[in-house]
């Protein structure tokens, strides 16, 4: 068995471990489920919500610095997705699903998210204009494989141009999530920069 076949192995096993705890704390709750949105769940969330409302995460902030192999890149091209790692404060939205919706949400989810058991799920404190409620949010650990701390315009340039996954490429994602956070009235001043300077480059039109 190839190294790279190994770790995908391992990386399904501790994906499908992490759902199953995750869906025993939400069952232990004895509510909705709610999700915390800050990237392409605000622009492409693929279920039915029951509430969305702004939300403010303490503690997390939203980087465009997780290897993507498999949703915006490739083994042989990775690409970037963003993710929640420790410092600073996010704002998104947070989704209520029902709870007869709940378990097959989670499971979609999963598949989609985690097909390589990459993010650590934690129930994170949202502060909203309901005051706070505990969601559940996708982080990333610096000390991750996938994490790849900062780029280069160049490096990050080099990946708009060239990373595809199965779901398109890393710059589309990139100014869907600048759009989505837009249409909320959210600004993220560094995936906006990002956006201008794949722009500037002649890779998409300006539109920030």
């Amino acid at each position: 068995m190839s190294s790279a076949h190994a770790l995908m192995l391992q990386g399904a096993a501790r994906s499908a471990r992490l759902l199953e705890e995750t869906q025993a704390q939400w069952r232990a709750s004895g509510d909705d489920l709610l999700l915390f949105a800050y990237g392409s769940l605000i622009w492409r969330p693929d279920f039915e919500v029951e509430q969305a409302l702004p939300a403010r995460v303490q503690g997390y902030h939203r980087v465009l610095r997780m290897r993507s192999r498999v949703n915006r890149g490739s083994p042989e091209a990775p690409g970037l997705v963003l993710a929640l790692v420790s410092g600073g404060s996010c704002r998104g939205l947070v989704y209520r699903v029902a709870r007869h919706d709940a378990e097959a949400v989670l499971t979609a989810l999963w598949a989609r998210e985690m097909p390589t058991g990459v993010y650590d799920p934690k129930w994170l404190v949202c502060d909203t204009p309901h005051g706070p409620v505990r969601a559940l949010g996708f982080t990333l650990s610096r000390r991750s494989a996938n994490w790849c701390g900062a780029l280069s315009d160049s490096e990050l340039l080099h990946i708009f141009q060239h990373a595809r996954g199965r779901y398109g490429t890393t710059l589309d994602y990139l100014l869907r999530t600048v759009d989505g956070l837009r249409a909320h009235g959210i600004r993220d001043r560094e995936l906006e920069r990002q956006a201008r300077l794949a722009a500037a480059h002649g890779l998409c039109t300006p539109t920030i």
